[in-house]
């Protein structure tokens, strides 16, 4: 039998490939394409949403809205960035009973200190580990579900070094969170002695960044490492904002999307896509 859930995945061993999303339309182009597991990035709600920078303006209330209305459309496992968890022990509890109802299988909570920003930008900073382990606890206590995992990140090698950085991570499993991840490993090394010091212990995860700190590698290539679940988390909002500067160019070169046709879905493509034909029928049943 499958794996059911996130969890049940990750205890039989198996590697998880999550792509990033950032709506509903792109967890569902996304479910499409066979993945069993999706990355909501918080960068990728600000870049999409805010048209802005990660670096602490997204607030809890739009990362939960746009987790609901993915959830709503997939029937796949998503994990979700929660940030700093928006605030104390306190907001942080709320972060997570609010995400864990909105379908969450998997919650992140960070350390950094506030302002937060994108963990391959410079400047970071980190609150103590003792006040981490207090959110985390907190985190813990506040799920309704321990299919409801809590992830926990540190920002620390880029202010206190690797050594430093694992050491906080030890000290949060030690707290029982699911899974660690260690933000921007800059070498190979670093991810090896990430993966000695936690693979088979507890998952860990593997965040690949296009042009970020950490050296980019395929998901089979760090399963075999070690790693039990790797994310591309802000590729997809890079991939989307290249192709609207080719299509925007070319619309507005030309006054007419005839040079884009062959890249493009027509209407009865993209209402077969998103399922129209199917809402239609279910809404002829209530007629």
């Amino acid at each position: 039998m499958m794996p059911s859930t996130l969890k049940e995945s990750l205890q039989a061993g198996q590697s998880v490939l999550a792509p990033g999303v950032y709506d509903a339309l792109s967890a569902l182009i996304a479910e499409q394409a066979g993945f069993q597991a999706l990355y909501l990035s918080g960068a990728s709600i600000a870049y999409t949403r805010l048209g802005r920078s990660d670096v602490g303006l997204t607030t809890y209330t739009e990362v939960e809205q746009t987790l609901a209305r993915i959830t709503e459309r997939v029937s796949i496992p998503v994990i979700v960035d929660g940030d700093t968890g928006f605030g104390n022990a306190l907001n942080v509890q709320r972060t997570v009973r609010g995400f864990e109802r909105a379908g969450a299988a998997m919650i992140q909570l960070e350390d950094q200190g506030f302002p937060k920003r994108c963990g391959h930008l410079a400047g970071k900073s980190v609150v103590p580990a003792a006040e981490m382990c207090g959110k985390l606890r907190a985190a813990l206590d506040a799920r309704a579900s321990s299919d409801t995992l809590i992830l926990a990140r540190t920002d620390a090698l880029a202010t206190e070094g690797l050594d430093a950085a694992l050491d906080r991570a030890e000290q949060y499993l030690a707290c029982g969170v699911d899974a660690i991840f260690v933000e921007a490993l800059r070498t190979d090394a670093h991810m090896d002695a990430a993966c000695r010091r936690f693979a088979g212990r507890v998952p860990l995860l593997a965040n690949m960044v296009e042009g970020g700190m950490t050296p980019v590698k395929s998901a089979g290539e760090l399963a075999a490492r070690g790693f039990s679940i790797v994310i591309f988390p802000g590729g997809t909002a890079r991939a989307v904002s290249h192709m609207l500067q080719r299509y925007y160019g070319s619309l507005h070169e030309h006054g007419t999307t005839a040079p884009w046709r062959d890249a493009m879905l027509d209407f009865d493509q993209l209402n077969a896509l998103i399922g129209t034909p199917e809402l239609l029928a279910l809404g002829k049943k209530y007629e």
